[in-house]
């Protein structure tokens, strides 16, 4: 009898991997398990969705009903999952419990908690799914000004989104300028540039203190000082992933669920991917490692240990003024960047001391680039690499 492999989350991760693991198990049984309404739907979508005029209704892809179907799956929807017991292999729900032989924590991410005061009675919102879209858009109507909190990749893509739907936009962020985990200095005076001709009205250096309700909107008061009025406040400052039902369960967990090359846990029966894990020591919450690692797992929980393989996966930035292809170097790289080309079209490269590549952006026409540029950078996590050894030697990591 084949393993009964569990799913926990209906979200781009969770489903990816239903959908690759039964292309290659097409008897073996599969339940899904998910606290929402388990509809299929691509949460990148969310953040250039209204220029499009489109509904949460019109972004929904499938329901649970129509998933369980092409699975051959059971689909549960609805349910918390209250604890993982390791020792049984059970999940715990408030009404029952359901044994498993392989896990898959698929559970994403939740928004950080808001940086500010609020007392805007429920005039301040988070989008992460797709049910937050439709109340956003909602309370949103067909026209106003809204005041959007964080300048990072979804905070410029809102913006940006905003903007072209025709809503006035108010962008308050702490750095100097917008997206700086992705871009430095000229690349993020373009992307200012491009938010500005668009009509978007830039904060850089400041925080939000308190919102309040004022009349049928909101009043801020940002840290230097400025007051601003919006209908509504979208508080775009990051996502914390979500693994508190690892840590009951006893795994190990440091930024997100530890997983190894295998997006194994530390049980063996229990793997994770997406969002809500970080794999040899890399948080990559994007669609192209989420898809490679979808793939890989599949094969694994198939009968085949397969591991994640991670080439240099450039991240496309959807703010359609100002065109950005990026892959950051890590934190702690040595080295300066390189930058060149004029106007709207630019391409950094930052290079250490040996002139070895270790990140790049591309903007404008110059993302027609990107594909020399990867090539030339060496992968996260190479092919064909065992865990438990270091990719560059073959030998035993510390």
């Amino acid at each position: 009898m084949q393993d009964h492999v569990v799913i926990i989350g209906t979200g781009l991760a969770g489903y990816t991997t239903a959908r690759e693991f039964r292309s290659l198990a097409p008897e073996a049984r599969l339940t899904l398990v998910t606290s929402d309404d388990g509809v299929s739907y691509s949460k990148p979508m969310l953040s250039n969705a209204l220029r499009k005029g489109q509904t949460a209704a019109e972004l929904a892809q499938a329901s649970a009903e129509a998933m369980a179907e092409s699975l051959q799956a059971d689909v549960l929807t609805g349910v918390d999952v209250r604890a993982i017991e390791t020792q049984t292999r059970q999940l715990v729900f408030d009404d029952g419990q359901l044994d498993y032989d392989l896990l898959v924590l698929a559970i994403g991410a939740d928004p950080l908690p808001l940086p500010f005061e609020d007392r805007s009675d429920g005039r301040v919102h988070q989008v992460n799914n797709l049910q937050q879209y439709a109340a956003f858009r909602e309370a949103l109507g067909d026209e106003g000004r809204v005041l959007l909190v964080g300048g990072g990749l979804i905070g410029c893509e809102f913006a940006n989104d905003l903007a072209e739907a025709g809503y006035g936009v108010d962008l308050v962020y702490p750095e100097e300028l917008p997206l700086p985990a992705l871009l430095p200095g000229p690349a993020g005076q373009g992307l200012a540039k491009a938010l500005q001709d668009l009509g978007v009205k830039l904060h850089p250096g400041c925080t939000v203190e308190t919102v309040e309700r004022h009349g049928e909107g909101v009043r801020a008061q940002l840290s230097d000082g400025t007051g601003l009025r919006a209908a509504l406040v979208l508080s775009a400052v990051g996502l914390r992933p979500r693994t508190d039902l690892a840590l009951e369960a006893g795994l190990d967990v440091d930024r997100g669920i530890k997983v190894d090359r295998f997006l194994a846990t530390s049980d063996d029966s229990i793997f994770a991917l997406g969002d809500c894990a970080q794999v040899e020591g890399y948080s990559l919450c994007y669609v192209a490692p989420l898809t490679n690692a979808a793939r890989s797992l599949a094969r694994t929980l198939a009968g085949e240990r397969t591991a994640v393989h991670y080439p240099v996966m450039p991240v496309t930035v959807k703010t359609s003024c100002f065109r950005i292809v990026a892959w950051p170097p890590d934190h702690d790289a040595s080295g300066r960047w390189q930058h060149n080309g004029t106007g709207a079209d630019l391409r950094g490269e930052f290079r250490d001391s040996a002139g070895v590549l270790q990140g790049f952006y591309l903007t404008g026409k110059r993302i027609r680039e990107r594909m020399a540029l990867s090539r030339e950078m060496p992968p996260l996590i190479a092919a064909g690499v065992d865990a438990g050894t270091d990719p560059e030697t073959g030998g035993d990591r510390e």
